[in-house]
């Protein structure tokens, strides 16, 4: 996915550099100023905004918050409640995303109401944008930030970058909804099965384990229910690389190729990040220079990220036919 490109530049943007640099001795807390988009809509005349839409990130919080994004492609927009100007920013993502029926989720965190979430994103910011700055907004896929833009924006670049990340969020196998309750005049065969609400509902309060055995006996009800199948490896993935270390992982497989538990783990972990070919391809070599058990495990270990990321996917067709190649 390419970034989006930003006609405004920073316009609006605040520099936070010296902010986190102080960060680590601020006192936690929120600021008084500004506050996330309430339920209902963003002032007289705007349109209502459902409830569950937008949801304010907090140091407590932020791992659930991101477990979301499992299923729904997610925007985080990071603003500074001493700067209420850049709050500006989160009522106008919210308001795109209200046209969007629930494909995608608005997470907002005030970093200088939360002084931790400004040492946590500070660096993402740096990397992204090449300085601190807010506001920004990054896309969210699996967990794993992807930047769109800093400063402010108008709704219509808002609403191309949303279009990008929700093209990036089919190719990946990101196609849930936030519930946002019942919508006037939607058919009756669009309601998602229970088994498959448990799974969404499981994923939200950060519960894997409880996603994972309602994909399962979704999976024994029906074993041709693919979404449940794909349900399920998205899940265990997110299982197998919670808490992971991303830079000891990859300076243990570098250190080793041969390393099998290293290098599975660093494929994982590129396909949260949206890197499938790479992933794709360590394993394929994985399965050439290796025999015997350590070549079934890089085996079924890539049929599985294939299933992750979706067999209608053109990256898995090719991944299968490498595979074939190296099998033979």
């Amino acid at each position: 996915m390419t970034q989006t490109p930003d006609p405004l530049g920073t316009r609006g943007a605040v520099d936070l550099s010296k902010a986190a640099a102080a960060a680590a001795g601020a006192p936690g807390g929120r600021s008084a100023a500004g506050g996330p988009v309430p339920a209902g809509g963003t002032g007289s005349g705007a349109p209502a905004i459902p409830e569950g839409l937008v949801v304010e990130v907090t140091p407590e919080n932020l791992q659930q918050a991101l477990t979301r994004t499992v299923q729904v492609a997610g925007l985080l927009v990071l603003w500074s409640s001493g700067h209420p100007q850049t709050r500006d920013l989160v009522d106008t993502v919210a308001r795109v995303a209200a046209a969007q029926d629930g494909r995608v989720v608005v997470l907002t965190a005030d970093l200088t109401g939360h002084p931790e979430l400004l040492r946590i994103f500070s660096p993402v910011l740096q990397e992204a944008f090449g300085q601190a700055t807010v506001p920004a907004t990054f896309g969210l896929l699996q967990g794993q930030p992807v930047p769109l833009f800093p400063g402010l924006a108008d709704d219509t670049q808002v609403a191309q970058a949303v279009e990008q990340l929700l093209q990036a969020a089919v190719q990946n196998g990101i196609t849930g909804r936030v519930d946002l309750g019942p919508v006037a005049g939607a058919p009756d065969d669009d309601a998602v099965p229970p088994l498959h609400q448990a799974a969404y509902d499981a994923i939200e309060r950060g519960d894997l384990a409880a996603a994972t055995a309602a994909y399962e006996q979704a999976l024994a009800e029906n074993p041709k229910d693919e979404d449940a199948r794909l349900g399920l490896a998205q899940v265990r993935l997110m299982e197998r690389t919670t808490g992971v270390d991303l830079a000891a992982a990859r300076a243990a497989a570098a250190a080793d190729p041969t390393d099998v538990d290293a290098a599975l783990v660093v494929a994982d972990l590129d396909v949260l990040g949206g890197h499938v070919e790479d992933a794709f391809s360590r394993l394929v070599d994985l399965v050439r220079t290796t025999t015997d058990d350590d070549r079934d495990r890089a085996r079924t270990h890539l049929i599985e990220l294939f299933s992750v990321v979706g067999n209608d996917d053109e990256r898995v067709r090719r991944g299968r036919t490498a595979l074939m190649s190296a099998l033979f």
